[in-house]
């Protein structure tokens, strides 16, 4: 993990890839389908261009025994897919010439949810967390510090941290980044440029975070700058904790939000009374400003594990009415997330991988079909309906299957953002976190 000045694609030629078992298999695309191709790894499939995969395999229906699902059905087809998107599904021609999917199955590109790219060692030498002192705001004070070196190479460590991402079948991101009066602007303007370089094979938004508080640091000027730039939302951290008011700090940012027409995302760690008066606040508001409603996430929320169970299902219920989402980490230990009640009362509940190998913390293996797996045993989702339920916290929604099993992903026009995954169904995907493939987005082969 040396910045050892490794290109992309020496980067997808050699090891880093075999972290998460794949392959740049050789055969796997075809010259008629990839003519442009000098190399199996130097992929140049250009935005716009046609090609069609063969031998995929796509959930078509759940087999049932005494009103029981037991077993999901498959079948291998031919998948076209023109200008980015799947141009239609058709039944397999497997003597065609056409790029062999080789009987893997297609699902959904993953999507991260709640990550830093910004501020990572990853890519770099290996340095674990220090003894931390002072709580959160001990916290600030450690990145006031390190900062400044962090920025020096963090365009190069959030290329390398996407490549990780990648190779686990991610293609799209949801990024908070640091903007307080150390960084300033810089630690967005450096992630900017990591995501232009990535952009055929990645995709993200991006979240104005006041890591250091609003106003426990003079930051407020620096928000109000990031807002009129290319960013989807504004964020925030404990404001009770941080900044010492929760009615101020949530009134800056839902307004801030409303002003330039972005979403909000809140980091809310806090888990006593401050936190469930932070999450009603935040319901009021945006009850009273219904244009937020389904652009609006509360990130952590761990308050929501402290409560009682007739106080989830209230929580769950006015969340859902107020069309406020949850991202979480599947934290585990003595805190357990009610995501199942979140989830029965239609809360969008999402997930990432938070932070990898930083000064926050050293895990994190950047898959999300591994937060899938987690909540899945977590909860107990052992069946096969279960099972392919919590895919959804990979995919951030999209299911191959609906709950009667009617097929309903993919359908020609949508995006094409998928995997080719070695398992045999979503349920087998989930419980073996099984080995990806292959990456496409928007119609690119990235491996």
């Amino acid at each position: 993990m040396k910045n050892s000045g490794i290109s992309r694609k020496d980067f997808l030629r050699n090891s880093a890839l075999s972290v998460a078992g794949l392959a740049i298999g050789s055969g796997f695309l075809n010259s008629a389908a990839a003519s442009s191709l000098k190399t199996n790894s130097d992929i140049k499939i250009a935005a716009g261009k046609s090609y069609t995969l063969k031998n995929v395999r796509l959930e078509t229906g759940f087999e049932y025994k005494e009103e029981e699902i037991v077993h999901t059905k498959t079948a291998l087809f031919c998948v076209e897919i023109s200008d980015g998107k799947i141009k239609s599904i058709s039944p397999n021609k497997p003597n065609s010439e056409a790029i062999d999917a080789k009987g893997f199955l297609m699902l959904p590109a993953f999507r991260d949810m709640h990550i830093h790219l910004d501020k990572t060692l990853y890519g770099d030498s290996w340095e674990a967390v220090k003894k931390r002192n002072g709580g959160v705001k001990g916290m600030i004070t450690l990145e006031q510090q390190i900062m400044p070196d962090l920025l020096k190479n963090s365009t190069y460590k959030a290329e390398k941290l996407i490549e990780l991402l990648q190779s686990h079948g991610t293609s799209f991101a949801r990024s908070h980044v640091n903007i307080e009066p150390t960084s300033k602007l810089q630690s967005l303007k450096n992630l900017q440029i990591a995501l232009e370089n990535k952009k055929n094979g990645f995709g993200a938004e991006l979240v104005a975070f006041p890591q250091h508080g609003v106003f426990y640091t003079d930051t407020v000027p620096y928000l109000k700058e990031a807002a009129k730039m290319d960013i989807d939302f504004i964020g925030g951290v404990d404001p009770y904790t941080i900044d010492g008011a929760i009615e101020k700090t949530m009134d800056f940012t839902v307004q801030l939000a409303l002003d330039h027409n972005k979403g909000i995302d809140i980091h809310l760690h806090e888990s006593g009374e401050s936190g469930l008066k932070t999450v009603e606040y935040l319901i009021d508001k945006v009850n009273e400003n219904t244009s937020l409603k389904g652009k609006t996430f509360v990130s952590h929320c761990f308050i929501l594990g402290k409560l009682d169970k007739p106080k989830q299902e209230e929580m769950a219920q006015k969340l859902a009415a107020a069309q406020i989402g949850i991202v979480s980490t599947v934290p585990f230990g003595n805190l357990v997330m009610p995501i199942p009640t979140l989830l029965k009362h239609g809360v969008k509940v999402m997930t990432g991988n938070d932070s990898i190998i930083d000064h926050w913390n050293t895990f994190g293996t950047g898959s999300v079909l591994q937060k899938a797996n987690l909540a899945a045993q977590l909860y107990g989702q052992v069946t096969e309906f279960g099972l392919s339920r919590m895919l959804k916290l990979a995919t951030a929604g999209p299911l191959p299957l609906d709950d009667k099993g009617i097929q309903q992903w993919p359908k020609a026009g949508d995006t094409a953002d998928v995997v080719l995954i070695e398992a045999s169904c979503s349920a087998e995907a989930v419980s073996r976190m099984s080995p990806v493939r292959t990456l496409i987005h928007n119609g690119n082969i990235v491996y």
